[in-house]
Order: structure tokens, then C-alpha cells, then sequence
């Protein structure tokens, strides 16, 4: 009769065979490329995909200073979002980070991008003053068309003999910034280069910058021209002194400020 030998083998020692050992993976690098545009009561943020083949989406948060705390807003699959929440006239300094499949999410973009959301308005109809006086004039202040000698007037319509131009009184300086697909295309005033005599030549499809008697910049661009009434669109910087008109400064550097990242 054979002997049957049983042998017993300890649990632990079955296990040790098809034990798997998980490594934590990395969390993914920080964004790049981080850029802004401007809009009337909105913000849109544009950065560079990252490299990483598991990214899952993106977070955003915005601060009202650089080095204040920043705070978490939304997030995207994409590398694109809009700040519907910005208000005209608020400084708003964004951040973004990435995050994968695993839950990890990267430290905050290094770019700093910062922008200043403004009115704008489209297919505001001037007269010409000799003709029209009480609507030949524009206040950016008050989003209206007002008479030519209003005091709230920023600019005027003016036929001169056959020659159109686009005046403004002393007190105030305007500049013919050229050519330009889109009233968009302006993002910054100038810092100097104001007509001399306080009037520039009205061109369809050209750009126009003002700097108003109270410090405040603007811009519009005429998209028809007729001899009695220009057709323009227009923006407002609401912050004194501020040039941005359509998006802030964007530059490298190091974000060292305070970060509420949420749980995923």
C-alpha cells in the first residue's frame, strides 16, 4: 500500500507567487503656455495640451492677485476654458494644472496670465455734426451716443469738406492704429504716436485708439463709412489708466502663491 504523504504549504507562502506590487505614478507636469483674451463680462483661457498619454482633464483657478490664494474655478477636458463668472473692470490672475486617469494632478502652470475684463459694443451708428449734432458724438463712459458738444462726448463725426474724420476735443488724444480684421485686434493702447491735431482720417476696417480726459482708454473700428454717418464697433477699459484692452501680459515665472486644490 503507498503512503500518501500530505504536505502542508503555509497561505502566505501560496501568495508570495502572485503577489503584484503597485508603484504610485507620477503626477503629470505642469501646464504651459498659459494665455488669456478678453471679453465683455468674460475671460477665455488658452494653454499648450500636455505631453503626458493619461490626461484626463484640466483645473483652473483664478486669484485676484499674483500672490494671493488661488482658488479653484472649473476644469476642462480641453485646454481651453472661459471664466463666465468675471466681472467688467476686476483684475483676474489665472493658474491651471493637469490631471490623469489616477487622480494625480500637477503643481500650478508657471505662467503668469492676468486680464481685466471691459464693456464692448457692436454697430454703433454715428451723424455727422453739421447735420446731425445731437448724435454725431459717442461717451465710452456712458455706452451712448450723445450731441457732438456734449460733455460726456469722447469723440465726434466730422464731414470736413468732403473729408471724413473722427475728432476729438483737446483734453483728449485718439490714434489711427491701421488695418485690422477685428476690433480685437487692438489688445494694448499705445504709449505714445496721438494725432497731433486731435483728429484722424476715418477709414473702413481701420482700428482707432482714444485716450479719454479722465485717463481711461478705448477703441473702435469702423466697419462702414458714408458721408453723412459712420457705423462702428467699440471696447472700454473701465480701470483708470489701464491700457489692456483685450488681454493681459503673459510671461514666465515662479508662482509661489497659496493653492486650494479640490479632492477629485
Amino acid at each position: 500500500m503507498k503512503t500518501l504523504l500530505l504536505i502542508t504549504i503555509p497561505a502566505a507562502l501560496l501568495l508570495m507567487g502572485c503577489e503584484h506590487v503597485i508603484v504610485p505614478s507620477e503626477p503629470p507636469s505642469a501646464p504651459t503656455g498659459l494665455y488669456t483674451s478678453t471679453g465683455d463680462n468674460f475671460i477665455e483661457l488658452f494653454w499648450n495640451a500636455n505631453p503626458e498619454h493619461n490626461i484626463a482633464g484640466y483645473n483652473v483657478y483664478v486669484s485676484s492677485s499674483y500672490d494671493g490664494r488661488y482658488t479653484a474655478i472649473g476644469s476642462s477636458e480641453e485646454p481651453y476654458y472661459v471664466d463666465w463668472g468675471a466681472v467688467n473692470g476686476n483684475y483676474y490672475y489665472y493658474a491651471v494644472t493637469a490631471y490623469d486617469f489616477d487622480g494625480n494632478e500637477s503643481p500650478l502652470s508657471k505662467d503668469v496670465a492676468y486680464d481685466v475684463p471691459r464693456p464692448e459694443g457692436y454697430n454703433v451708428v454715428l451723424g455727422e455734426y453739421h447735420g446731425s449734432p445731437a448724435t454725431a458724438g459717442y461717451s465710452f463712459a456712458t455706452y451712448s451716443v450723445v450731441p457732438y458738444n456734449s460733455n460726456a462726448a469722447d469723440i465726434f463725426f466730422d464731414n470736413y469738406n468732403g473729408v471724413l474724420y473722427m475728432d476729438v476735443f483737446t483734453d483728449t488724444d485718439i490714434q489711427d492704429m491701421g488695418p485690422t480684421n477685428s476690433i480685437l485686434d487692438i489688445s494694448v493702447a499705445p504709449a505714445d504716436g496721438w494725432a497731433p491735431d486731435h483728429e484722424v482720417l476715418l477709414q473702413p476696417g481701420h482700428t482707432y485708439v482714444v485716450w479719454t480726459v479722465d485717463d481711461h482708454y478705448a477703441k473702435f473700428r469702423v466697419s462702414a463709412l458714408s458721408q453723412n454717418r459712420v457705423v462702428f464697433d467699440w471696447a472700454y477699459q473701465l480701470i483708470k489708466s489701464s491700457p489692456l484692452l483685450k488681454h493681459g501680459t503673459v510671461s514666465r515665472g515662479s508662482r509661489t502663491a497659496m493653492l486650494a486644490i479640490p479632492a477629485h
